[in-house]
This record gives structure tokens, C-alpha cells and sequence, in this order.
């Protein structure tokens, strides 16, 4: 691949309106804003305010009952192609022993620390960034430059499921997760979680004899599942698919695993587990596997019981939807365009491009907005490999500079194409 890349007319002028400091100011505020799963009205109505001031096409998006997300448009003259810029707000739970207020903005060197500030606020500010910088460049767009800041992308993708039934969509997007600056990727797997509840019955330790006990049902089900031999094509640059993880554990008396009363057995026990399988397998065979593995015990057992529910149920706080693989064909223009850029901005090749471990394990958005008809990638700013779900979180500020500098030389790029 060639060294260095064309600039589009104008691409000067965005460059010089990025600016590393009005980023961090939005970065911070999004930070001050809790802004769990399901939890995210605040900041949409935060991010409304900022756009609407700025002149841009504001819609409050009702997911569910009284939970919105934000979508922003930068209008273009017309006749041109448009790009989404498409990050969620909803964050990962908050770890214990920060060694600083996970709500206070904090920068420390090329660092910024701060609650979901990785996954992806960092992001979010960057693409924010981006608009920004093309705004008040002054230079003029065709197509429209779109700014989705979705909920519920981890719960499996709610919010953009929304979007792409309801509108607006694009003729391209970028997803900027927490994947590196150096690297774009156009490769994920898929999830398929599911909770997986063994059924027991419940008798005073008394009278253990007559109990079927639940929790010891499901201690032969976690090794049965971490041994599964999944049905799949292997890709070998996916060497770790598919993989799973028992990630929650719980039991008690009852389906809703009441726990007052330790002198009883458990009738029912619950794992959420996740399968992540790789393009060319589904969620519907991932569930086939898992059921042939209980369905072996149960021939052993005959006081072995079990139920399955995929996705889980919202109790569980887990993926609601399935998220199936993505695979970006090698001959779409936002790729050839993202390079393009980047080469711009840099004046080097990217890291990697496609599939780049571990982030290809990894489960997102593009899957839904490719299956929408929007070809997309991802291409967003590192933080700790770890740093999402463990103590002083923080993203990288160089790397959210110059994701907002690709960002929006890609924005010029796609938004000047014309129309098909």
C-alpha cells in the first residue's frame, strides 16, 4: 500500500478546526453523566442540548417508554452521499478501587480518566469532534453527516436495532470502539447469551434425601459447557473462536432465586453464559450445540432438568438481543476511504486493518447497520486492554485526536459523493 494519501479540497482547513481541548470538554461532561445500560436518558437529553445549540437536526429517540437516545444531523447542501458516526453512551458497571472519583474528569499525562470514558465515550467525544471540526470549518458538505449516540449497545445492540427500524440510516458509517487508533477493523464475532437454568426440588437439609438439589445439577453442566466442541468453519484469523464464558452464577429457591433460607436446597439454578462464534456459524446452531451437551447429561441423569432462554431475559441485566458476525467485503468504499484518511492524517500505514486480535472477538453495532444495508467499520481510540471493567478507566487522548482527524477527513470524503 502506498505511503500518504490524497487530500480533498478543503481537508486543510477541517484539519486546522480540530481542536484537542473542545473534545476533552465534551469528553468530561459525558463522564459527569451516569450513564448505564438502560440508564442513559440523561445524556441523550445532555447531547440534545450541545446539538441543538450548535444548529444541528436534533431527534430524541424513544427506545423503549421513557429511554431516549440522541441523533444529530449536519445537514448537507444536497445531492450527496451520507456517513454515520455511530457510538453508545450507555457504559460498563463502575469496578471498585479507582484511585479517583470515576465521575470527575481527570487528565494525567496522554490519559483521561473517567467512568465509561473507554467504552465509549472517548469515542463519542472523538466523533463529536469530527462533526465539530467540519462545521465550523466552513466547508460545505453534499450528503449529511449523521450522529447516532445510541443506547443499549451493551445489551446486544437495542439502540441501533431501533435505529435501523425506524431511521435515519446512511450510505456508510464508521463505529469508533475503543479498538485503536492504528487499527481499523471490519471483522467481529457473533454473541449468542443465553441463561441456562437447571430445576431442582426443594426440601429442608432435614430432609436432603428427597431433594433434587439444583446448584449441584449445574456443577455438571459448567464443565460440559466449557468443553463443547461448537460446529463452525475455522478462519485462522480468528484462532480463538468460538469461545465461552459462565459469567453469572445464581441459585435459590424459586425463579426469581430467593436466597433467605439456607436450610433448603435450591430448585433453581441460573448461568448467563456467552458464546462468541465466528462468521459462517449462527446463534441458531450455537443453541443446537449447547442443547445436544445438556440433553447427553440428561440421558445419564435422569433427575436432570434444564431450560434455556436465548437471549436471557432482561432481569438479568445481559445481551437482549443476539449479535450475529460481521464481515465487511474488502471492496467497500468506507474502507477504501477510512485508509485513505488515515494515511492523510498520519503519513504511515495502519496497525492493522480487518481482523486485529482481540478485538475481533469482540461483539458491536456494525453487524446491525450492515444488515440494515450500511457498510461500516470500526475505527476508535485505545484505552487499558482491562480498562472498561476495571478501576481507572481512561482513554488515550492522542489517539481520540487522531481518530477525530480521520473521522472527519472521511466525513469530507463520503459526504461529497454523489448521490446514487
Amino acid at each position: 500500500m502506498a505511503k500518504g494519501g490524497a487530500a480533498s479540497p478543503g481537508s486543510a482547513m477541517v484539519l486546522e478546526a480540530v481542536n484537542r481541548d473542545r473534545m476533552l470538554a465534551v469528553a468530561g461532561d459525558l463522564i459527569r453523566i451516569p450513564s448505564f445500560k438502560g440508564e442513559e436518558t440523561a445524556a441523550a437529553r445532555f447531547l440534545a442540548g450541545f446539538f441543538e445549540e450548535r444548529g444541528y437536526e436534533v431527534e430524541l429517540q424513544e427506545v423503549e417508554p421513557g429511554r431516549f437516545q440522541t441523533i444529530a444531523i449536519l445537514r448537507g447542501a444536497g445531492g450527496g452521499k451520507s456517513l454515520m458516526l455511530n457510538g453508545h453512551v450507555d457504559i460498563n458497571p463502575v469496578a471498585q478501587n479507582w484511585t479517583r472519583d470515576p465521575w470527575t474528569p481527570t487528565v494525567s499525562g496522554n490519559r483521561l480518566y473517567g467512568a465509561g470514558i473507554r467504552n465509549m465515550k472517548g469515542g463519542v467525544a472523538a466523533m463529536i469532534e469530527a462533526a465539530e471540526a467540519v462545521r465550523l470549518s466552513g466547508v460545505e458538505l453534499k450528503g449529511d453527516l449523521i450522529l447516532a449516540c445510541v443506547a443499549g449497545e451493551l445489551q446486544g445492540g437495542v439502540g441501533t436495532s431501533h435505529l435501523c427500524e425506524n431511521g435515519p440510516l446512511a450510505d456508510m458509517a464508521v463505529v469508533p470502539e475503543p479498538f485503536g487508533a492504528d487499527n481499523i477493523v471490519t471483522v467481529h464475532a457473533g454473541s449468542a447469551e443465553m441463561a441456562i437454568h437447571t430445576i431442582g426440588r426443594a426440601r429442608h437439609m432435614n430432609l436432603a434425601e428427597q431433594s433434587i438439589d439444583a446448584i449441584e445439577k449445574m456443577c455438571k453442566v459448567i464443565p460440559a459447557l466449557k468443553g463443547i466442541k461448537f460446529r463452525h468453519t475455522p478462519r485462522p484469523d480468528l484462532p480463538g473462536l468460538p469461545r465461552i464464558n459462565v459469567g453469572t452464577i445464581i441459585g435459590g429457591i424459586g425463579r426469581d432465586h430467593n436466597r433467605s433460607e439456607a436450610t433448603y436446597n435450591a430448585d433453581f439454578c441460573s448461568v448467563v453464559v456467552d458464546v462468541r462464534f465466528p462468521p459462517g456459524a449462527t446463534a441458531a446452531m450455537v443453541r443446537e450445540d449447547v442443547e445436544a451437551v445438556l440433553d447427553a447429561i440428561k440421558a445419564e441423569d435422569p433427575e436432570f432438568q434444564y431450560e434455556i432462554e436465548m437471549p436471557p431475559p432482561a432481569k438479568y441485566r445481559a445481551f437482549t438481543m443476539i449479535v450475529e458476525p460481521f464481515d465487511l467485503p474488502k471492496d467497500e468504499y468506507i474502507l477504501d476511504s477510512v485508509l485513505r484518511q488515515y494515511r492523510t492524517v498520519t503519513g504511515r500505514e495502519p496497525r492493522g486493518v480487518g481482523s486485529v486480535l482481540p478485538w475481533s472477538y469482540s461483539a458491536d453495532d456494525t453487524s446491525k447497520l450492515y444488515r440494515a444495508g450500511v457498510p461500516c467499520l470500526l475505527h476508535g481510540p485505545a484505552g487499558g486492554i482491562e480498562s472498561a471493567t476495571a478501576p481507572d478507566e481512561y482513554s488515550i487522548i492522542d489517539d481520540m485526536e487522531q481518530v477525530a482527524r480521520v473521522l472527519a477527513l472521511t466525513a469530507l470524503d463520503v459526504c461529497r459523493l454523489p448521490a446514487s
